[in-house]
Order: C-alpha cells, then sequence, then structure tokens
C-alpha cells in the first residue's frame, strides 16, 4: 500500500516551546486501570512494576514531543557540497495516534544542495528520530520530515520516503501479516525534475 505526498504546510510544529512533562504516575495509573479492565490480578508478581515500566516506556517512545527537531536541522561549519545526499535505512519506531499500537520500519532521506549547505549524516538520522517519537501518522511523520529538512536547510530540493509495518493492521483488524505502507513527501528539485527524483528513488530502492 503507497501514499505519495508533496508539499504540505501542514506540517507539525517543530519547535516545542510549552511542552509539559511527562506524568508518569499518571500514566501509570491509567495502565492499571486498563490492567483492571482485562480482567487481570494487578496483585500478581508479574505485574506489580508493570504500570511503572509501561510509563517509562511511553516516555521514551514520545521523547520528540519534548524535542525541537529544527535544531538538527544546522548546517557544517566550512564544509560544501552540491550533489545529492541520500541517507537509507534510517530505523524508525513510532505510535500510531490511533491506537497507541507501534509501527516499525525505515526511512529514506534524499536532499540536493543549495550553495553547499549541508548536515552532518547523523542529523538526518536524529531528525527521523525526533519526529517519529510522538504520536504520529505515517503520512505526517513523512511530511514532518521532509518539510523540517526543506525549511530549515533550504535545499535544491527533498525526498523521503518511509516504508513501515503497522501493528494496529497485523496484529488487529484485518491481521494482515507482513503488509507495508509506503509513503513519500516530495519537494522542490525532486518535485520538479522527474529524472532527478527517478535517480533518487534507484538508489534509495537498488533498482534502477
Amino acid at each position: 500500500m503507497a501514499t505519495k505526498f508533496s508539499e504540505d504546510k501542514s506540517t507539525q510544529d517543530s519547535k516545542i516551546d510549552h511542552q509539559p512533562a511527562v506524568d508518569l504516575e499518571m500514566i501509570a495509573r491509567g495502565v492499571r486501570l486498563i490492567l483492571e479492565g482485562i480482567g487481570e490480578d494487578l496483585t500478581r508478581p508479574g505485574l506489580q512494576e508493570t504500570p511503572s515500566r509501561v510509563a517509562e516506556m511511553y516516555a521514551e517512545l514520545t521523547a520528540g514531543m519534548r524535542e525541537d527537531a529544527q535544531q538538527h536541522v544546522v548546517p557544517l561549519p566550512g564544509d560544501k557540497h552540491d550533489e545529492m545526499v541520500i541517507v537509507k535505512d534510517i530505523s524508525i519506531a513510532s505510535l500510531c495516534e490511533h491506537h497507541l499500537a507501534p509501527f516499525v520500519g525505515k526511512c529514506h532521506i534524499a536532499y540536493i544542495p543549495k550553495d553547499g549547505r549541508i548536515l552532518g549524516i547523523s542529523k538526518l538520522a536524529r531528525l527521523a528520530e525526533t519526529f517519529s517519537r510522538r504520536l504520529q501518522l505515517q503520512e505526517r511523520l513523512t511530511t514532518d520530515i521532509a518539510n523540517t529538512l526543506y525549511e530549515g536547510l533550504k535545499p535544491v530540493g527533498v525526498m523521503v520516503v518511509i516504508e513501515a509495518e503497522h501493528t494496529c493492521m497485523t496484529l488487529r483488524g484485518v491481521r494482515k501479516a507482513n503488509a507495508k505502507t509506503i509513503t513519500s513527501a516530495v519537494l522542490g528539485g525532486f518535485r520538479n525534475d522527474p529524472r532527478t527524483r527517478a535517480e533518487a528513488m534507484a538508489l534509495i530502492t537498488g533498482k534502477e
């Protein structure tokens, strides 16, 4: 299942100014209610620490809500490059906001520098990580990454492709194991030049 997206101004704000701190005890209380709701015994040894463990897990999986993604889009001083840059197979894990179920996969980011401006390659991975560690839709995650890079670095063009497996689809509902969703965001030169876009896709997929 593939969905393609072009430039979209609905990107989540990357600047986090007033995000409240995580309330671990509130999350733990909610987990206790869930366990009681499904008929579990909260006093049995295997579950006694589960609420606090789940609270810490959610704090970790939503850490990007409390981070400024734009901090990762800072050009390297003194270094210049004018050809296409691609970082592929960036592992991502996020939570679908509809069911709070994980989706996991790979993110591929390509950009064409303008005036030689480039990022450290680890910054692209950190950008993907920051946005994935939020309650997300894969479609929005894709455009969040692309728009933040495009607006912050001001390159000639940006392309982001994400392929992921959603447990809300594989473990429940239609229960289609191994089904993958592919989304892309294509901005600037990649959007305007089909040959450049095709070159990037070939490098990402390994198919000519």
